[in-house]
């Protein structure tokens, strides 16, 4: 063999083996070019049984760690209600806690990365700092779809300064029983409004392609979130709305009420669906085949991840985790995807293989379960960024976005009642005057302000765990400078006669709570709130500011009650409230719920043949916004005076265009 002939056979060899080392460094699942369905496949075809399990898995960062990460190769961490890294936690502290989880999981074998979940119900709720917006049943009061849109884009802008791009919201349940705990997390009783406001997930996850597929998730870059319709289906429908119970209706019930929204949220390309722990006529949703898969996927045509509730599937057997093995069984095959563990995740995982070992579960149901997870991760670039960094921190509780919760504030106060039997409205109220009493509970306390899920899972008290406006606070700051602003939580009535005030505002409600530690019977307000109403309302000209999560008994005091507001749970701008007291704008919110006499009417929805309600869905006064008017000077006895002029400008204007 010559030597030219020699040369060129190495050279042939040679440039074999290069192109042998490049196709074995091209993996198709890596490269952004691939279409998604193309990776997932190829991803799929690499994996073990024990990755993909570990794929379905989520767990609570309380047991994450970098390398509990990368040995089971877990799909997502999330926060439960409060969890936090640490008190106070900044979001660069956030962000270097949810990086080393990450780096962990992009250790692994495959690297694939892990997405981190967290509660953002309004704003986002577990972190100090954050803007916390009205609770759910205040903006559908507000009857204003872009507001929500604005909203979801203002707190996934929240989420991801802290490194997080997976949130469980919105929750889309239609409350059709105020004495439901999680009442206040639903938009309304009427699943139209409920449906309007999915327009959130376009704000939290970005506005869909104009090629985008039915059903197929989208997640539009790097300061949007993946989202999480919630909790499928009928959670809202229970009976005497006792959480997690049982709904009874027929199909025709379950889908004209309770679905609709589900399906305009899957139109609108939301990521993920979380199952609810409600039962549907007896059978636990969680198991439910039929509704998972038969219909979500089947007839919806969804195609993101489902998700259990935390310890959902523990929850199918009566006691919880009775039989774990079953509850898998039942749950996997009911057509739950990632299963929120959140703690024992080796028992899930050990459990879970051998039921695929021995056959129960089928490899197909994992691959079903384990495409729809990457697909989601692959669809919002999380291989691509899989790593947070602190470029957002700012956006955290930015003015921007408290002046966007404030709007929210002010559009969701329903005005009930404006002057005694009709006439001389107190609303609104003269911001110069001599002396003016503030008094409730409710009227100094930011935890009571923001309700249940903030901060901590059962929310707080006091002004102390996050930052934000009381109603007080915003009073002393918008009032004449000549305003005596005096404030007492509990005054007695011969304080409030004695003191010459020339008004009063009233702020009083119900302490915080969530899911079932909410569950009430009665719906009775706070003490000392009924005490304070009589004290106050009956010595001088009163304003009551009712602070809750739904509709509450309030009718034996109605009559003392000069004007009446419901607040809902406004978070933490108390200035909105202000804002609409004071005239700076008009009352412009409607009530989303049916305001009932008392509690033997429940369960109560417009549409009832024994409607009978105190105040009827939909209502809400109205008030001019008069800024030249209410700023003038005012003492007891002569609030109402500014509207004297008013009347008679309207009476000048009307007999002069008759002429």
């Amino acid at each position: 063999m010559s030597r030219v002939l020699v040369v060129e056979v190495i050279g042939i060899l040679w440039l074999w083996v290069w192109i042998a080392m490049v196709e074995a460094e091209y993996v198709k699942y890596k490269d952004p070019k691939q279409p998604v369905g193309a990776r997932v496949k190829d991803l799929l075809s690499r994996m073990t049984l024990e990755e993909k399990i570990g794929q379905m898995a989520q767990i609570d960062r309380s047991v994450a760690s970098p390398a509990v990460m990368k040995t089971n190769s877990i799909g997502s961490v999330l926060s439960g209600g409060g969890s936090a890294p640490l008190p106070e936690a900044t979001a660069e502290d956030w962000v270097n806690m949810i990086n080393g989880f990450q780096n962990g999981s992009l250790s692994s074998r495959l690297g694939i990365p892990m997405i981190y979940g967290i509660d953002a119900v309004h704003g986002h709720n577990n972190v100090y700092n954050a803007t916390i917006f009205p609770h759910n049943v205040g903006l559908g009061a507000t009857r204003d779809p872009n507001l929500m849109k604005r909203i979801g884009s203002a707190t996934a802008l929240e989420v991801r300064a802290t490194g997080i791009p997976y949130v469980f919201a919105p929750c889309i349940a239609v409350c059709r029983d105020p004495r439901w705990g999680r009442c206040y997390e639903s938009y309304s009783e009427d699943h139209k409004i409920v449906e309007d406001m999915t327009e959130i997930i376009l704000g939290l996850q970005g506005d869909l392609p104009a090629n985008s597929r039915k059903g197929v998730p989208y997640v539009g870059g790097k300061k949007k979130v993946a989202a999480c319709a919630k909790h499928f289906v009928g959670d809202g429908g229970t009976t005497k709305g006792i959480n997690e119970n049982n709904t009874v209706t027929d199909k025709h019930g379950l889908l004209s009420i309770h679905m609709p929204a589900y399906s305009d949220s899957i139109i609108k390309g939301v990521s993920t669906i979380m199952v609810s722990y409600s039962s549907w006529n007896g059978d636990k949703m969680h198991a439910n085949r039929e509704l998972i898969t038969g219909f979500l996927k089947n007839t919806l045509k969804f195609k993101g991840f489902v998700i259990s509730d935390w310890q959902g599937i523990d929850r199918i057997t009566s006691p919880p985790h009775a039989n774990y093995s079953y509850s898998i069984q039942a749950a996997i095959q009911a057509g739950i995807d990632m299963v929120m563990v959140p703690f024992n995740y080796t028992e899930f995982i050990d459990d879970l293989t051998y039921l695929v070992k021995k056959n129960v579960i089928t490899i197909d149901r994992i691959d079903d379960a384990v495409g729809r997870i990457l697909f989601v991760k692959f669809s919002m670039g999380l291989f691509e960024n899989p790593l947070a960094d602190f470029s957002l921190v700012n956006e955290l509780g930015s003015q921007e976005h408290r002046d966007l919760a404030k709007e929210a504030v002010r559009k969701s106060l329903v005005l009930l009642k404006n002057g005694k039997n009709g006439s001389n409205p107190l609303l609104p109220l003269p911001k110069k005057a001599s002396k003016i009493l503030v008094a409730g509970t409710h009227a100094d306390n930011l935890g009571y302000q923001c309700g249940g899920w903030t901060i901590a899972w059962q929310g707080f008290t006091g002004n102390n765990y996050t930052r934000g406006t009381t109603v007080l606070s915003a009073i002393r700051s918008v009032v004449d400078r000549s305003t005596e602003v005096v404030f007492q939580e509990n005054p007695d009535s011969n304080f409030v006669k004695s003191n010459n005030f020339a008004y009063a505002i009233v702020a009083v409600g119900e302490p915080p709570y969530a899911e079932t530690a909410g569950d009430s019977m009665d719906l009775t307000m706070m003490d000392p709130g009924p005490t304070v109403i009589s004290n106050v309302c009956e010595a001088v000209k009163c304003v009551v500011v009712i602070v809750s999560g739904r509709p509450i008994v309030i009718e034996p005091y109605l009559s003392s009650i000069d004007a009446l507001v419901a607040a809902w749970l406004p978070g933490t701008e108390g200035q909105g409230v202000t804002d609409v007291l004071y005239g700076d704008y008009q009352f412009s919110g409607k009530l989303p719920r049916t305001w009932f006499k008392n509690v033997d009417q429940l369960p109560m929805n417009v549409g009832d043949s024994h409607y009978d309600p105190l105040f009827p869905f939909g209502f809400g006064l109205k008030t001019g916004s008069l800024p030249g008017i209410v700023g003038r000077s005012t003492s007891a006895g002569v609030v109402g005076r500014p509207y004297i002029v008013f009347i008679i400008v309207l009476v000048t204007l009307n007999l002069l265009s008759h002429r």
